[in-house]
């Protein structure tokens, strides 16, 4: 059957790239709103504002102390950023961004090379719409970047292997596989590897297709990957001895294979963060799985099969692992996307009609509890921050029925792709809009206002005692000292003790001897300074932090 969708129509190009822009604007339009937030988003701003500041773009510094536990590439493209575009919340996010929108447009342009235009915008679409590869995108990590790059190991991949690629045509794909692989390694370790290199192994396996492997180009894939990946790993071991066996082994064994990180989670953790990524497209699961175990033709590598094996493969091993984070299953959005375009391509118009219903009662369940929220109020989160984000979740749920509404008109007229593009750009406003309301509540994580109110003197110590807000460098522009505080800083201050102060009597010592101070700390700590003599004066309070001054 022929589909009279959005981009098969007499006039499809001008609307299509029409939505690519709204979608681009809407994208990038809002990730400079929000104040950053700890930990994640304080953490890896104040290393690439580091090493801006210090000039050391070899050994990563967080808080001025030695930090080995992820590769130095998402940093030297933070430090970039906030040197062509000033040091603020923009700048800081624009590489999540970037790379969640570089991956959107990778999974179009694959899916069009594989299957025909429209399933390329189908993927593309869903893709970009899906909660949890936007969300991802407008929060700084590392993941993003990691599927940035692992997306583009994929898709070169799959190109490659096609029947009709000439030899040059594919030494060049596989080429940018394998610089795929470099990046990912270069945004977060070994896992660059892993995965690609487990999913064609496997793959092989399952298909009984090992031919594939002399079409790899592995020689000079590998030569490819060392050029790229070596001269920092070797030269950031050479400078720092402890470097090697930290990263290796504490960062990749001892966090898979132990709890010690503290990031536990049941083997269904991340179930829901992917029923709920997923949204609007959740209940094309089925069908993505459908079309994975599909076969079609006798080609040495299938397209559909190879991305469900990649799909899997991420949620198992992360699921096994014994550290889980939310973010840790971002790489297998970009085959699911692939495979729900696919299927959605050879489907009815009307066939979405159905699909759409999961989104719609959620937005209206949302929309339903953004009226009660009186109910989670509590000493530490005040009614007026959760009203805030009520007020914009009411805003996005009625911007997604209505974009909703306009997605049924359009199936009605048999034009899918134009629904679907229209479901993606209402599910990315709506999402943009409940982001902007949570800001509200992030000033709670954040340490802006805190600074912006204290606005301390360049001659002001400032102290972190016992507590660490991950945001508060970023927006001193400076170090802090930390006091009795070890956690993720543990190999720093065993490598430079001098950089931070053990005790706190140590502390009390280096307060009284100071001419002008501030502390962070929490309100245990502070009664217990008090019962000392400690001379001190409450500088700022807000539900959840307390910083004192010296008189």
């Amino acid at each position: 059957m022929t589909h009279h969708a959005f981009d098969t129509t007499s006039a499809p190009t001008r609307h299509v790239w029409l939505a690519w822009l709204i979608f681009a604007v809407i994208w990038f339009g809002t990730i400079g709103h929000n104040v950053l937030i700890h930990p994640d988003e304080g953490r890896y701003a104040s290393i690439s504002l580091g090493m801006l500041q210090s000039g050391d773009w070899l050994s990563p510094r967080l808080n001025g102390l030695l930090y080995f536990e992820k590769p130095a590439l998402p940093y030297w493209l933070g430090a970039l950023s906030f040197q062509w575009f000033g040091v603020n919340e923009f700048a800081a996010r624009l590489w999540p961004a970037l790379a969640g929108f570089l991956s959107i447009a990778l999974v179009g342009f694959t899916a069009g090379r594989l299957w025909g235009r429209e399933a390329g915008h189908l993927s593309a679409m869903i893709m970009g719409g899906s909660s949890w590869v936007m969300l991802n995108s407008h929060f700084l990590n590392l993941d993003t970047g990691l599927t940035a790059f692992l997306t583009l190991s994929l898709c070169a991949f799959l190109l490659s292997q096609q029947e009709d690629a000439g030899q040059t045509t594919r030494r060049g794909w596989m080429w940018l596989c394998w610089a795929g692989m470099a990046g990912a390694t270069l945004c977060k370790g070994l896992i660059g590897i892993a995965i690609p290199g487990a999913v064609l192994v496997l793959y092989s396996l399952l298909s009984r297709q090992f031919t594939l492997w002399r079409r790899l180009h592995l020689i000079t894939g590998l030569i490819i990957l060392l050029l790229l990946t070596a001269p920092w790993l070797v030269l950031v071991s050479m400078k720092n001895p402890d470097f090697a066996h930290f990263f290796f082994i504490h960062e990749h064994v001892q966090r898979f294979l132990t709890t010690e990180h503290r990031r536990t989670g049941p083997v269904w953790y991340f179930v829901p963060y992917l029923l709920v990524g997923f949204m609007p497209w959740i209940t094309l699961l089925p069908a993505v799985l459908a079309q994975g175990l599909r076969r079609e033709g006798r080609c040495l590598v299938q397209p559909e099969r190879l991305l469900l094996i990649w799909a899997l493969f991420v949620f198992v091993f992360f699921s096994v692992s014994g550290s889980k984070l939310p973010s840790y299953i971002l790489p297998m959005f970009p085959a699911l996307a692939l495979l729900a375009g696919r299927a959605l391509a050879d489907q009815r118009p009307a066939m979405l009609f159905k699909h759409m219903i999961v989104p719609v009662c959620l937005w209206i369940a949302l929309l339903v509890a953004s009226f009660l929220v009186r109910r989670w109020v509590s000493a530490d989160t005040p009614l007026a921050v959760l009203q805030s984000l009520a007020h914009h979740v009411q805003l996005a749920a009625v911007v997604f029925l209505v974009g909703a509404a306009c997605a049924w008109r359009f199936l009605a007229l048999e034009r899918l792709t134009a629904a679907v593009i229209m479901l993606s750009l209402a599910s990315l406003a709506a999402l943009s809009l409940v982001e902007v309301g949570y800001n509200a509540y992030a000033q709670l994580k954040s340490s802006k206002e805190i600074v912006q109110t204290l606005h301390p003197t360049a001659d002001t110590e400032v102290f972190s005692v016992r507590t660490y807000d991950q945001t508060l460098p970023f927006y001193l522009r400076r170090d802090v000292v930390l006091v009795d505080y070890v956690d993720e800083f543990e190999l720093g201050e065993h490598i430079e003790p001098s950089h931070w102060i053990p005790t706190l009597d140590g502390f009390v010592a280096r307060w009284q001897a100071a001419p002008r101070a501030l502390a962070f700390l929490s309100e245990d700590t502070y009664q217990q300074l008090k019962a000392q003599g400690l001379p001190m004066r409450i500088a700022y309070q807000d539900p959840r932090r307390l910083v004192v001054a010296k008189p």
